[in-house]
């Protein structure tokens, strides 16, 4: 590991969970009961050996001990206790880092507390709109793209079970890119008797449509052998891994209906993505051209989304890539995927920052733009970002844009391609963006659409600039 990984309360909580005493822990683990001490009150940092030791005797998931799921729940408390209407005072981060540490169930159904009280207000404002105007109310359920987004992002979108059966039928059935769906038609008919049919996909823009009577999938016509063999390996998936992954959406708690189908199809996807680039061979080929995206995209013969996608997902114990955090835009500002393996601390209200080059990207379509960010609490990224089209084809067919940005923290910049010409141990040009507006506390933004949450403004009239937005001295 490069960095020091302290787990004292995580490992606590999984001792006590399993009514151990420390010596009884200490046994199981083959490692002596100072040892155990030592770790618990975070005076020693865990070694590798002793960390998958203990995934293999308490069977747990390595992601639990994963710091960067600390660092996200700790930037979303940060953004928390800036909303002055929830809060209202000024805690110090030593403080939250504490919380997050001893206590992250507290820590996170603060948060969760917090993204409820958000949604009763956007509810009320829904109401009024109802009243006033023609919108109607949502309910107040937690929206269900977001409980499932929130669970890849607790597995640090990494779902070994789908992952290894994926990388297994790839090497089974020999699939090699740009010959992949010839392979998996046949496969398909002889081992489920599931006949594939090419279909006009029309103004519905139907990609995949499955008849579990006749037992018939219909395919569009006009996909690519990548975008054939996505299509097919997820019906493969929801077929043949339909127990795998109904166990995982019942230990996700995804148990509304909204919700589990769309984890569903979310799982299926993740299966398809693994068996176009199987871990082994995608991760090898990624550390040897350094990350160069185009340069993976002709190796495997897929989408630049999926090249991203993929390498958001290499998270594999003992086999770790570059931790990426993933996300789409379209050119409204709209999130409509977002995923991450860092401690990078997305906007959950009121939109992305606009100074994030992920939105330059659409004023350069198809050109890759690089960008070292820094967010307010100083943790730095390097990422890249680039347009991507769907659809299309014809005059009237549908089509779709949206910008993919992709990015790691700092310290792995220098694995990537990229990254080279940049001064990384001293960067000149850093952009100084936040988690939007709603929440960001920086005082000088002249880009900031609207004031925080809560946040006392100041009301002089005497002296403009080309700050939108003033703040008594005593705002946090």
């Amino acid at each position: 590991m490069s960095r020091k990984l302290f787990i004292g309360a995580r490992l606590r909580r999984l001792r006590e969970q399993a009514g151990l005493n420390q010596g009884a822990m200490a046994s199981r683990l083959g490692i002596s009961l100072s040892y155990v001490c030592q770790l618990e009150n975070n005076q020693r940092p865990v070694t590798a050996a002793v960390l998958l030791k203990l995934v293999e005797v308490f069977d747990c998931d390595i992601a639990e001990f994963s710091e960067e799921q600390d660092k996200r729940l700790l930037g979303e408390l940060m953004a928390l206790c800036r909303d002055r209407e929830l809060i209202g005072e000024n805690i110090a981060p030593a403080q939250l880092a504490r919380i997050v540490e001893q206590t992250p169930e507290a820590a996170s159904a603060l948060v969760n507390l917090a993204e409820r009280h958000h949604r009763l207000q956007e509810e009320y404002a829904q109401l009024l709109d109802r009243v006033y105007g023609d919108q109607l109310a949502t309910p107040l359920a937690v929206l269900p793209h977001e409980a499932v987004r929130d669970y890849f992002n607790r597995r640090n979108n990494y779902i070994d079970a789908l992952d290894v059966a994926a990388e297994a039928l790839a090497t089974e059935l020999g699939l090699r890119p740009g010959e992949r769906s010839a392979v998996l038609r046949a496969a398909l008919l002889e081992r489920q008797r599931v006949a594939v049919r090419v279909i006009d996909a029309g103004a519905e823009g139907i990609l995949r449509r499955f008849n579990p009577r006749r037992m018939q999938l219909e395919i569009a016509a006009g996909l690519s052998d990548a975008q054939q063999a996505f299509q097919l390996a997820t019906q493969w998936a929801l077929i043949e891994h339909r127990e795998m992954i109904d166990a995982e959406i019942a230990a996700a708690g995804l148990d509304d209906e909204q919700c589990s189908g769309l984890a569903r199809q979310g799982l299926a996807h993740y299966f398809a993505g693994a068996v176009l680039l199987p871990y082994g061979d995608f991760l090898a080929a990624a550390n040897a051209s350094r990350y160069d995206l185009e340069s993976l995209q002709r190796r495997f013969a897929v989408g630049f989304e999926t090249v991203c996608h993929r390498l958001s997902t290499l998270q594999r114990s003992g086999a770790r890539g570059v931790p990426f955090y993933l996300v789409r835009v379209d050119q409204a500002g709209n999130i409509s995927k977002r995923q991450s393996a860092t401690a990078f601390h997305f906007a959950r209200h009121g939109g992305a920052c606009p100074l994030w080059h992920v939105h330059e990207a659409f004023t350069r379509p198809g050109k890759i733009l690089t960008q070292l960010a820094e967010m307010p609490d100083g943790t730095r990224f390097f990422g890249i970002a680039r347009t991507i089209s769907r659809g299309g084809g014809a005059f009237r067919a549908p089509r779709k844009l949206f910008a993919v940005g992709l990015g790691c923290d700092l310290s792995h910049a220098q694995q990537l391609v990229y990254a080279d010409g940049h001064d990384l141990a001293a960067p000149r040009d850093v952009a100084l963006i936040g988690p939007g507006c709603r929440v960001c506390p920086r005082n000088d933004c002249v880009q900031r659409a609207f004031p925080p949450a809560g946040r006392p403004l100041s009301t002089g009239v005497d002296v403009e600039s080309l700050v939108s937005y003033r703040f008594e001295s005593d705002a946090l």
